[in-house]
C-alpha cells in the first residue's frame, strides 16, 4: 500500500514546515536560547502543521546535541521521532477526541511523574484538545501549573477558545495560520518533483484552490490527481474531471456573454454546462472566484506580479482583457448577486433554474433599483458614449449626482449637485 503524500513528505524539522515562519522562527530562537518553557499551546486551522511542529519539539529537545533547532538525526532519539521513525517511550501523543475524560487525565498526570526513560525531557502532546472535559482539565490543572523538570506539555487544537482559561494562560500559545498560495505551490512542486510525474502547470491552482490553505488537504487532493494519472501525468482536463471543478472555457463564455448583454451566449452556456454534466451550485461557486479574481484585476493592475490572482500566463491574458471590458460596479454587482445567489441554492430541488434566474439579474440591471444597479447602468453609458465617439462621461461628484436619483447620493453629491447645475 502506497504511503499518503502528507505523511510520506512530513517535514521533520523547523527548516522544513512551511508556511510558518511566524512560529518556527521563535521556537528555533527558544530552543538557540535555551529557554523552554514547560507547556505549550498549538493553534490553528486542521492540517497546517501544528501536530508535526509538536513532533519536530519534542525531536529537537530530546536530540543528543540539544535543546537545538536543528536536530542531529542520527542519535536514537531523533531516529525514533523521526516522520517514518516508530516513536519514543518517553513521548506520548493522546488524542484528546477519543482520550478526553477525567479518568483520561488522571491517568496521565499519574504517568508524567515517572522520569523519562533514555530521553532528557518527558513530553506529553494532547492533540484536540478543545475536546478535554472541563474536569479532564481540572485535574491536569496542577501538574501542568508546577510541572516536575523533566515534563514539557504540548496541547494542539483548532478551536483555541474552547481551552479552559486557567490552563491556557499557563502556555506559550503560538497561533498557526492557513497556508499562502506561492509558498503552498512550492511545497507541491518538490512533491511532484521527487514523485517523477509530470502534472501540468495549469493544475497546481485548481489543487491549491480545493486544498484551501490546508497542507494536508491539499497533499490529499494532489495525491489522488497522481494515482489516477495517465501516460502523460496528470493533464488538466483529466484534474477538472476528477476535481468536478468548472470547465474555465465555460466560466469565459458566461463572462464574455455578460459583458457583452448576450443573453443567447449566457443561457446557451448554462445549457451546455448541465448537457456535460457540470453542477450548476459548483459552476456558481467558480463563477464567483473568477468575478473576485476579476474585481482585484480591474481594482489592482499588478495583482498578477503581487501573487493576488494566481492562474496561468494564458488564463491571465483573458482574464485582464475580461476586467477591462467589464466595469468594476457591473462586475460587483455581479459577485453580490451570485453570492446571494449560492444561499439560494443550498438544498434546492432545481438548482439549474435557480442559476437561470441569477443570469437573468445579471442580465437586467433596469429591473433594479438599487445602488449596484444605478452604478452599473451609469458605467453602461459611459462606455456607450466612449465607443460612439463622443468621449467618455465626466465622473466628477456633482455631475454623477445629477445623472443618479437623488436617494442614492452621498451627502456631498446632494450637496455639489445644485452647484454644478447653476454652473451648468
Amino acid at each position: 500500500m502506497a504511503l499518503a503524500l502528507y505523511r510520506k513528505y512530513r517535514p521533520a524539522t523547523f527548516a522544513e514546515v512551511v508556511g510558518q515562519e511566524h512560529v518556527t522562527e521563535p521556537l528555533r530562537a527558544a530552543l538557540t536560547a535555551g529557554r523552554i518553557n514547560h507547556a505549550y499551546l498549538f493553534s490553528g486551522p486542521r492540517g497546517c502543521g501544528k501536530t508535526s511542529s509538536a513532533r519536530i519539539m519534542a525531536r529537537s529537545l530530546n536530540c543528543v546535541e540539544g535543546p537545538t533547532p536543528d536536530p542531529c538525526g542520527k542519535c536514537d532519539s531523533c531516529r525514533a521521532l523521526a516522520p517514518e521513525g516508530p516513536g519514543s517511550i518517553d513521548v506520548t501523543e493522546l488524542d484528546a477526541a477519543s482520550h478526553g475524560g477525567v479518568d483520561d487525565a488522571r491517568e496521565l498526570r499519574d504517568r508524567a511523574f515517572y522520569a523519562p526513560a533514555e530521553s532528557r525531557y518527558r513530553v506529553f502532546i494532547i492533540d484536540e484538545a478543545h475536546m478535554v472535559t472541563t474536569q479532564g482539565f481540572n485535574a491536569l490543572l496542577k501538574i501542568v501549573e508546577e510541572p516536575p523538570e523533566h515534563l514539557i506539555f504540548i496541547f494542539a487544537t483548532t478551536e483555541p477558545d474552547k481551552v479552559l482559561p486557567t490552563i491556557r494562560s499557563r502556555t506559550h500559545h503560538y497561533p498557526f495560520r492557513l497556508i499562502p498560495p506561492s509558498a503552498m505551490r512550492d511545497l507541491l512542486e518538490r512533491n511532484v518533483a521527487a514523485e517523477g510525474i509530470h502534472v501540468d502547470p495549469a493544475v497546481y491552482p485548481l489543487v491549491i484552490r480545493a486544498g484551501g490553505g490546508s497542507a494536508r488537504d491539499t497533499q490529499s487532493v494532489l495525491d489522488q490527481l497522481l494515482a489516477g494519472a495517465g501516460p502523460d501525468g496528470v493533464t488538466y482536463d483529466r484534474a477538472i474531471s476528477l476535481l468536478g471543478v468548472t470547465d474555465s472555457a465555460l466560466i469565459d463564455d458566461m463572462i464574455d456573454g455578460l459583458a457583452a448583454d448576450d443573453s443567447a451566449a449566457v443561457f446557451g452556456t448554462v445549457e451546455r454546462l448541465v448537457e456535460a454534466g457540470h453542477e450548476p451550485r459548483r459552476f456558481a461557486s467558480d463563477l464567483l472566484d473568477r468575478l473576485r479574481d476579476l474585481v482585484l484585476l480591474r481594482s489592482v493592475p499588478d495583482a498578477a506580479a503581487r501573487n493576488l490572482v494566481s492562474a496561468p500566463a494564458d488564463e491571465l491574458d483573458r482574464m485582464t482583457a475580461q476586467a477591462e471590458r467589464a466595469g468594476l460596479a457591473t462586475l460587483t454587482r455581479y459577485a453580490e448577486i451570485v453570492h446571494n445567489g449560492l444561499l439560494e441554492m443550498r438544498g434546492a430541488t432545481a438548482p439549474r433554474l435557480l442559476l437561470e434566474l441569477l443570469c437573468a439579474r445579471m442580465l437586467l440591471p433596469s429591473a433594479s433599483e438599487s445602488e449596484a444597479a444605478v452604478l452599473q447602468r451609469l458605467e453602461r453609458l459611459e462606455r456607450r458614449v466612449t465607443v460612439s465617439g463622443g468621449g467618455s462621461l465626466p465622473a466628477a461628484d456633482g455631475q454623477v449626482a445629477a445623472a443618479a436619483p437623488e436617494r442614492f447620493q452621498r451627502p456631498s453629491q446632494r450637496a455639489a449637485a445644485p452647484a454644478a447645475a447653476a454652473e451648468a
